[in-house]
């Protein structure tokens, strides 16, 4: 009794490995995004300090929202932000421009992975620039 015991045993040790190797998924790459740095552009004879987000490489039918925010470094003022979805360029203004200031341009891309889809936001900078 004790030897068949055994030998069941054993012979569903191999079987009990392999079902959780076989259930494990592989983890799919998230996005990249392409976040530019702070830069002054005219709007309307209006000077403003933009910044953009866009999705960089990866399956572009899994991106969903991009966003992209400007704020002007140390000041108390929240950023601005701006989004956009899908694989649209989020694009964001910021004024007023203060010459010699330093602006900050940050961002987040949000795609779906996995099976089923799940969210996932992939925060991006900062970069900062002066002018």
């Amino acid at each position: 009794m004790t030897r068949s015991l055994i030998l069941l045993v054993a012979a569903m040790l191999p079987l009990a490995g392999t079902s959780a190797v076989a259930a494990a998924d592989p983890v799919p790459p998230t996005c990249t995004y392409n976040l530019s740095p702070p830069q002054v552009v005219d709007v309307s004879g209006t000077s403003m300090v933009t910044a953009t987000l866009s999705p960089g490489a990866c399956d572009r039918s899994n991106v969903y929202l991009s966003v992209a925010c400007v704020q002007l470094q140390g000041s108390p003022e929240s950023a601005k932000c701006a989004q956009n979805n899908g694989v649209l360029t989020a694009q964001v203004f910021y004024a007023p421009y203060r010459p010699g200031a330093t602006y900050v341009s940050t961002g987040r891309g949000c795609a779906n992975t996995g099976n089923p889809p799940q969210p996932v936001c992939t925060p991006v900078g900062p970069v900062t620039a002066s002018f």
